[in-house]
């Protein structure tokens, strides 16, 4: 609210309404990393597990040295953006 305010006072209500530009973030895995991701989460998951969890598959991306950190929500994003579908 103050940075809406703060910009309507320097230019006016066009000014203050205009949304700003957002450039795109890089994306964190390239396609051969997320296509090693999509193979993982269809694979059968670790010995003692029923299924692949996101921070599981984030923690063994960054174990078998794909990527140096990745956050489970980076993961599932990912994952939901394929639309993946195993079996």
């Amino acid at each position: 609210m103050e940075r809406t305010r703060e910009k309507f006072v320097i230019g006016g209500l066009e000014f203050a309404l205009k949304d700003g530009e957002n450039p795109p973030k890089p994306k964190k895995l390239d396609e051969k990393q997320e296509a090693f991701l999509i193979a993982t989460a269809c694979s059968n998951p670790p010995e003692g597990r029923v299924r692949w969890t996101m921070q599981l598959l984030a923690e063994h991306l960054v174990k078998v040295g794909i990527i140096d950190c990745i956050s489970d929500e980076t993961i599932r994003q990912t994952l939901k953006k394929m639309k993946l579908n195993c079996g």
